[in-house]
């Protein structure tokens, strides 16, 4: 265990599992204390122990993204566990696919309650529960905001907006001491997003992307405690694409 991120404190929502789990273990592996933030108990609770069983510091934290007072409970329960609060990870989401003409209201508002309202909120909980001390937030945007992909027009919308937010807001809070930049990840192959895509699907992706493979979840988890790092103090507003290139290919 290295001390690369020591004094930092860090709410990750969706880190139960996959990219969102990744970079708790990263981060804490790293000397840092996170909050495992999941509306699934039982996996905020085993990464959270997995953590702590290797000698990290984190705690589970059960609750909805999409809830604002949730958010709020859960990053004033990761502050009084361990102090101020130096980043959040917006990385929670809800995600259905389908072409245009299939979209339900239900759908469309979990999906924006969740990715949407609840980087606001992780926003939210970061500026009431930080110290003194300059604070990082870090978005997940993805390639669909940049290029075209059919049958994701809910999901696109998501996540055009939180590239949209990220360059406002880092415009924003620059001044209050936060930086605010976001992480495209490429395809990665996460339970969440094998729920969605199945195998023909990822040999597309793989044949599409530059590097010419997959990414893996701790690829992205790295890319995101680079951002979260004094490394890059002088950066903000930035989306980082860790995607092997598929995005620039595609443009």
């Amino acid at each position: 265990m290295t001390q690369r991120h020591a004094d930092q404190v860090v709410l990750i929502t969706g880190a139960g599992r996959g990219i969102g789990a990744a970079t708790a273990r990263l981060l804490a592996e790293r000397a840092a204390a996170v909050g495992v933030f999941d509306i699934d108990e039982g996996l905020a609770k085993a990464t959270a122990a997995a953590i702590v069983q290797i000698g990290g510091r984190a705690i589970p934290l059960v609750a909805d993204a999409a809830d604002r007072s949730q958010v709020m409970q859960a990053a004033k329960t990761l502050a009084d566990a361990f102090g101020p609060l130096t980043g959040v990870v917006n990385d929670a989401i809800w995600i259905r696919y389908g072409p245009i003409e299939d979209v339900t209201d239900d759908v469309l508002g979990r999906m924006f309650d969740v990715g949407i309202k609840g980087a606001f909120w992780g926003v939210q909980a970061l500026l009431a529960y930080k110290g003194d001390a300059p604070a990082a937030v870090v978005n997940i945007t993805s390639p669909v905001s940049e290029v075209g992909s059919a049958g994701t027009s809910s999901y696109t919308a998501v996540k055009g907006a939180i590239a949209s937010i990220t360059r406002q807001l880092a415009v924003e809070l620059g001044p209050k001491g936060l930086r605010v930049n976001a992480v495209t990840p490429g395809a990665v192959p996460t339970p969440g997003a094998r729920a969605i895509v199945d195998e023909a699907g990822y040999e597309k992706r793989k044949a599409q992307t530059p590097l010419g493979r997959l990414g893996s979840e701790e690829e992205i988890a790295a890319a995101i405690a680079y951002l979260l790092s004094e490394d890059a103090s002088f950066v903000t507003g930035t989306i980082l694409r860790a995607d092997g290139g598929i995005t620039v290919k595609s443009v």
